[in-house]
């Protein structure tokens, strides 16, 4: 399984591992020694919880070292007309409705948020394409629907505001 990321994906993903290490997994080694000092383990919630938290960073750990292990590197190869990484681009759907998402690297995908994966079948769709095309989007569960391009702004992966729109 290689994940497609940006080398600055990389990069967070890896602060995030070095902070997870050096910093939080000492802290809650500590809180676990602390918590089973206290006596009883069988009704000490106290380290139970605290054996959950650091188990949860300890599985944490092992995602991001396989992420990061088995990326292959990308970088946005796209024109500055078309549709590439991390651009705005402004939709109209076939309802009338007009959106603004943002197409992103799966671990940066949220939603709520109108960052939408570019594995996802809408981003699929309009990547590479320019504005004022209109493209056919098909979901995981058959439905279709029609999309127009309306303007594209470009973006950087570091997460600041467009560079420039079309």
């Amino acid at each position: 399984m290689n994940n497609e990321l940006t080398a600055l994906d990389i990069k967070k993903m890896q602060e995030e591992l070095d902070y997870r290490r050096l910093e939080l997994m000492p802290e809650q080694i500590a809180e676990v020694q602390l918590a089973r000092s206290h006596g009883d383990l069988s009704e000490n919630f106290e380290y139970k919880a605290a054996k959950q938290a650091l188990n949860k960073n300890k599985g944490r750990i092992r995602y991001l070292e396989k992420m990061i292990k088995t990326a292959h590197i990308i970088e946005d190869k796209s024109s500055i007309d078309e549709v590439g990484l991390y651009d705005l681009v402004e939709l109209k759907f076939d309802d009338g409705e007009i959106e603004s998402v943002q197409v992103v690297t799966t671990v940066r995908c949220n939603p709520l948020e109108s960052r939408i994966s570019k594995e996802s079948p809408l981003g699929q769709a309009i990547l590479g394409r320019k504005a004022g095309d209109s493209v056919l989007v098909k979901n995981e569960n058959g439905t279709t629907y029609t999309v127009q391009i309306l303007s594209i702004k470009k973006g950087t992966d570091d997460g600041s505001a467009p560079l420039l729109s079309y």
